[in-house]
């Protein structure tokens, strides 16, 4: 592809060659770059592209793409732009040709809640006749693809591969997720969004390589919304003016508040042994062509996830399909069956007692679970998890004073160690849990203590695997093992049966 046609979006100044010359590829990383390749400079949290030119220049690069001065030979061109990234995710979707345009793209931010709403929106939009891709932390979906994520937001030539491959296969709408690194780091730079959500905030991801502070992660988030053409957003948090300041977009609203737009009253927590949910009504008033009142839509839900949250979720996917005339039948049955995995994820192990899998690996998302989850009223709450090696101690002294004060039983086990003692970090967790009056057990192989758990379930008790969710291997010393939980249960269940 030309490169004068890469730039046909770009402020940009050729300070070295010529525009009109060919690129074979768009580059980031050194390690990939290869003749006729274009790479592009980025100033990295831990390392400055600037300082591999001389390698990537040998490696046969021919265009440089950089925010400061470089030497580089004659023969290649130099392209000096404000802000590589910015710079990378325009012209990516230049070189894929714009796949954007031929879709509907939808933007789900928030500190909770992404993941869960971008299934129940794909859930529902499939179910009314539409082929939908999705970009999440999970993974991407792209027709009968599935590819594992290594980020929530991938980098923009990703992102822009990704719809390509999408608009090719005959998706006509994507949901995807926007992390607030994404969006601090230009990732999602030019995607023509044509809804942007927000699900909510709590100060998160805020340090050294992430944010310096939780106005900073707030000012991120709220870059979406001066991205889209349509903003639906939650009334009910705090901070949504903050969210809102500077939009260009239209603004509609959810919420349990009178003040919101789509609007959710009279929550019902549904349960019986195996089973939780929450049933509530939704109602929205309609507008005709004119914008004056035409009446009220209004109809009852039940959704298979527990909690509040669950109703957050589900009426951001009602919000957004309301603009794609989504019927009101289609909606109830799609999230009635919307499953997300590893996101208060049931499974059946027995009549007597309840048992999930939840990602909460951290203390915010851990207190919120097993708020959620004492709403039910169980005999016992019981908690299993573990926490992660080479990483924060203070997650853990949290984790377990959260799960000391609200489950009934803690059960701390292994989680991905990676080069650290799993019991060095089980006696950081039994610490905060020491802060506590809670009654723990220690079992370091993850097996075993899920096992422990289903054999000493008593009726009435909700059991939950926190921690791992989706993930399905564990870490030690550099190696990623296979491990996932639902095969673990279903061996034990069938090893269960043979000693019968």
């Amino acid at each position: 592809m030309r490169l004068g046609e890469l730039l046909e979006q770009i402020d940009y100044e050729c300070v070295q060659g010529t525009v009109d010359t060919d690129v074979r590829n768009l580059i980031n990383d050194s390690r990939k770059v290869e003749e006729g390749s274009l790479f592009f400079c980025i100033k990295g949290a831990v390392t400055d592209g600037h300082s591999y030119v001389p390698d990537v220049v040998a490696k046969g690069a021919k265009v440089l793409v950089v925010e400061e001065p470089v030497e580089a030979p004659a023969d290649v061109t130099v392209i000096r732009v404000p802000d590589s990234r910015y710079a990378m995710a325009l012209m990516s979707a230049a070189y894929f040709g714009y796949p954007a345009n031929e879709m509907r793209i939808i933007g789900v931010t928030g500190t909770k809640g992404k993941t869960t709403t971008t299934y129940m929106v794909k859930s529902i939009l499939e179910l009314a006749g539409y082929k939908v891709g999705l970009i999440g932390t999970i993974e991407a979906i792209i027709g009968d693809e599935v590819i594992p994520a290594h980020n929530t937001t991938p980098e923009s030539y990703t992102i822009q591969e990704y719809f390509r491959r999408m608009a090719d296969v005959g998706c006509q709408v994507v949901v995807m997720e926007v992390s607030s690194q994404g969006l601090m780091l230009g990732r999602t730079a030019g995607i023509p969004f044509e809804i942007g959500i927000f699900t909510n905030i709590e100060p998160d991801h805020i340090g050294p390589a992430e944010h310096k502070s939780f106005e900073d992660y707030l000012e991120c988030k709220s870059r979406l919304f001066k991205q889209c053409k349509y903003g639906i957003l939650n009334a009910d948090d705090p901070h949504l003016e903050a969210i809102l300041q500077g939009h260009t977009c239209e603004v509609e609203t959810f919420g349990l508040s009178e003040s919101a737009g789509v609007r959710a009253e009279d929550l019902k927590l549904v349960s019986h042994p195996g089973y939780l949910g929450i049933a509530y009504t939704v109602s929205w008033k309609n507008k005709n062509g004119n914008g004056e009142n035409a009446g009220e839509t209004r109809f009852d839900v039940e959704i298979d996830i527990p909690g509040k949250f669950s109703v957050y979720n589900s009426l951001t996917a009602i919000a957004i399909c309301r603009h794609f005339q989504v019927q009101p039948e289609e909606i109830c049955r799609a999230l009635k069956g919307a499953k997300v995995k590893g996101r208060v994820e049931l499974i059946k192990v027995s009549d007597d007692f309840t048992l999930m899998i939840d990602y909460a690996h951290n203390a915010m998302a851990l207190q919120s679970l097993l708020e959620t989850l004492r709403e039910y009223h169980p005999h016992r709450l019981i908690c299993l998890f573990g926490c992660g090696g080479n990483r924060s101690k203070l997650r853990r002294y949290e984790m377990g004073e959260v799960s000391g004060r609200l489950a009934d039983l803690t059960i701390i086990t292994s989680d991905n160690p990676r080069f650290e003692e799993p019991e060095a970090i089980i006696a950081d967790i039994v610490t905060g849990m020491e802060k506590t009056d809670g009654k723990y057990v220690k079992i370091t192989d993850r097996k075993e203590a899920i096992a422990w758990a289903i054999h000493h379930g008593e009726p009435g008790d909700i059991i939950v695997l926190a921690g791992k969710g989706h993930e399905d291997y564990q870490e030690i010393r550099g190696v990623q093992y296979p491990m996932d939980e639902r095969v673990l249960i279903r061996e034990i269940l069938e090893e269960d049966a043979k000693n019968q």
